[in-house]
């Protein structure tokens, strides 16, 4: 029997999707590509299911594209750029489900995070790593940029430090990434499953439908002009105080007991 490229487990309220080709580094190829947007458009449908953590089996958290499968797409009439184009949009389309979906994702990182690796923990919303990972936008060490990547790593880390990154092709520590604020924490590698899932417990914990608008807020507002954010987000939280539960929560904190929420 062949195993299953991405593994699902739900503990309670939390689902953790394992990255489970570890032969090939965990790379992203078109079927891994398909199986994470299947398990992201499922979990998002799922209320039950209040944070996701993603990690990878074997030695690394995920080495990228498949450049095997890359080549081979060369062969094509086109020399693969239909093939390509279809691979990058579909890459994108995942990544941009990570940050559309209710529940935080939370990326469990160990080994290396290169290339399209690395895309994948910027894309998410929170990031957890061993102290001896190393992460990289490497690929202009064989000729090509990671332009796709670019996206996400630019839009977590300074300019500058990004484009030195991008263009030296070197790796960083998981201290560094952590400063530079690609992740949010730093862990023993005995003690990074622990303390990833203390992360998603918390989280899990909180309010999903606050959870949920805010998480959509942010991401929005991120993008506008900051009158325009103050205006957008003063109508989220108009639309968040007028929920039932909100209202428990408010009452439960002002009376110094544990809110009773319905969902």
């Amino acid at each position: 029997m062949t195993p299953d490229i991405l593994i699902r487990e739900d503990t309670g309220p939390i689902a953790r999707l394992t990255l489970n080709t570890p032969q090939k580094l965990n790379a992203l190829s078109m079927d891994m590509l398909a199986a994470l947007q299947g398990a992201f458009d499922d979990i998002a449908a799922t209320p039950d299911i209040r944070a996701v953590i993603l990690s990878g089996a074997g030695k690394a958290f995920c080495a990228g594209h498949d450049l095997k499968e890359m080549t081979a797409a060369r062969q094509s009439e086109d020399g693969g750029k239909a093939a390509f184009k279809t691979l990058f949009d579909r890459c994108a389309k995942m990544m941009l489900t990570i940050q559309k979906m209710p529940q935080p994702v939370i990326a469990q990182v160990h080994g290396i995070a290169t290339a399209a690796g690395c895309q994948l923990v910027a894309s998410c919303d929170l990031a957890c790593a061993a102290d001896d990972t190393r992460f990289g936008v490497n690929g202009v060490n064989i000729g090509l940029f990671c332009s796709t990547p670019m996206v996400a790593l630019s839009r977590n880390i300074p300019r500058k430090q990004a484009f030195e990154m991008l263009t030296t092709g070197a790796f960083i520590t998981a201290e560094r990434a952590r400063e530079l604020g690609l992740i949010n924490r730093v862990a023993a590698p005995d003690q990074l499953a622990a303390e990833t899932e203390g992360l998603a417990e918390t989280l899990a914990a909180k309010l999903g439908v606050a959870m949920k608008i805010g998480k959509q807020a942010f991401y929005e507002q991120l993008h506008m002009p900051i009158k325009q954010a103050y205006a957008y987000t003063g109508d989220v939280m108009v639309e968040n105080m007028a929920y039932r539960d909100t209202e428990e929560g408010i009452s439960a904190f002002l009376e110094k007991r544990p809110p009773d929420w319905s969902q």
